[in-house]
């Protein structure tokens, strides 16, 4: 039981994409930079979704490459405007003249000193700029789809997590209560022995069965201080913070919730996987748009203006002080690098549309089993938790009877065995059918 309980709670931790281990130690190294959380965390389902939403840094990093998009567009679109750039130099020639030889005659020239001022404004526009543009909105729709997939995927970790804690405090106070109960009947035996009334080895079976009874206990106290640990990584708090969960698990895995979740209508646009490779299609086409305008030509002008200022007497201003120009470049001839650059882009493209049509197919199959394993995961809940029920009553009985003398210690064994197992099989029910409803929430993207 301990073994399978731990093996479903890693199974969370490792389902949420992150390293627990590292994140709790981080967590705890900046417990005293942090000043804003405090030392006390009263949260129901809805707010530790929302916190773990403020405080989560991969989200605040998912945040920042969208930004960081906008500034690579902004970067495209300004290569297509105009540039401006100022310079100023200065030349000293030491003394030195030059010599003109004309008609026979040599005509020594000053090279005095001279500064000069330019400044110089461009701007080049061609099919691939344009292009280039288009490539970059895609590109920030594709990051906003990350962002919110990564807000879906840590708000269904949280509710795993948030769930787990929340049924093994339910199993652990259950579990307490029985201890209460059988202590209560191991010292009512050990009295019996002492007046001589029943033998020792009826009270050493009782003891048998709370020392059981106890490490049942110790083990699910571990287990819910992991499922702890697991839920403070994802909101993102120190470990030191106490964690108050505020609402009980017949509210957090109600009927209604399921089904309206089950009574909502699948729209395939508002699937994140389909949104992604729905714009990852569009992204191929527009790369095939970008190769063909390798044939584009491009076309440049550019303004330069010069001011020469000369320090002494002589010197010949052969720079004119303004300048336009104007200039056309079309490729001619790559050996036929541009035309198999075409063929590649066509090629990935049409793999594109193949993906996405493959998935839109699938996205209805797998909505209609992910509806099943939802079905059946609450039906397989309502069974154990009825179970557990069944089983705490045997046990009360048990209990009682054995009190009186109307049952013996192996029918006291048995149902405290079954009390044990079925608080197992329950945790687990608990366990699946959170992870089913999840599931079912980030495909409908709700």
């Amino acid at each position: 039981m301990k073994k399978t309980v731990l093996v479903v709670l890693a199974s969370i931790v490792l389902s949420a994409g992150m390293h627990a281990e590292d994140r709790v130690l981080a967590a705890a190294r900046d417990g005293e930079a942090r000043k804003d959380v405090p030392a006390e965390l009263e949260l129901s389902l809805q707010e530790a979704q929302d916190y773990a939403i403020k405080q989560n840094r991969s989200l605040k990093n998912a945040s920042l490459a969208v930004q960081e998009a906008y500034a690579q567009r902004w970067q495209t679109i300004a290569a297509m405007l105009p540039n401006v750039d100022g310079s100023y130099s200065y030349s000293n020639y030491l003394g030195y003249s030059a010599t003109l030889s004309m008609a026979g005659r040599d005509v020594e020239i000053n090279m005095p000193n001279v500064g000069a001022l330019g400044l110089t404004a461009s701007i080049g526009l061609n099919g691939q700029g344009i292009v280039g543009v288009l490539l970059n909105n895609i590109a920030i729709e594709m990051k906003k789809i990350a962002l919110e997939k990564s807000e879906s995927d840590l708000r269904g970790s949280v509710m795993s997590s948030y769930v787990s804690v929340l049924a093994l405090q339910s199993i652990s106070a259950l579990l307490d209560s029985s201890l209460t109960n059988i202590q209560n009947l191991e010292q009512i035996t050990q009295n019996a022995v002492d007046a001589g009334a029943a033998e020792q080895t009826t009270a050493d079976q009782i003891r048998v069965r709370v020392n059981t009874l106890k490490n049942s206990i110790n083990s699910q106290k571990r287990n819910i201080e992991l499922a702890t640990n697991s839920l403070k990584v994802l909101l993102d708090v120190p470990v030191e913070t106490t964690l108050v969960l505020t609402e009980n698990l017949d509210e957090v895995l109600s009927p209604d919730r399921v089904l309206a979740l089950l009574g909502e209508n699948f729209d395939i646009h508002n699937n994140l996987t389909y949104r992604t490779l729905e714009k990852s299609t569009a992204l191929a086409r527009r790369n095939v748009q970008m190769a063909g305008w390798a044939y584009g030509p491009t076309v440049s002008l550019g303004y330069n203006y010069t001011n020469q200022q000369y320090y002494g007497e002589g010197g010949m201003r052969m720079t004119p002080p303004n300048v336009v120009q104007v200039s056309v470049r079309m490729p001619l001839w790559s050996s036929g690098k541009r035309a198999a650059g075409v063929i590649e882009k066509k090629i990935a493209y049409e793999e594109a549309k193949n993906t996405l049509s493959e998935t839109t197919d699938n996205l209805g199959i797998q909505y209609s089993q992910l509806c099943f394993n939802l079905t059946n995961a609450y039906e397989t809940y309502v069974n154990e938790k009825d179970n557990i029920d069944v089983a705490q009553r045997v046990f009360a009985s048990a209990t009682n009877k054995y009190k009186y003398g109307a049952s013996s210690n192996l029918e006291l064994t048995n149902a405290s065995n079954d009390l044990i197992n079925a608080q197992s099989t329950y945790v687990q029910a608990v366990l699946s059918l959170v992870n089913a409803q999840v599931e079912l929430e980030k495909f409908l993207n709700n």
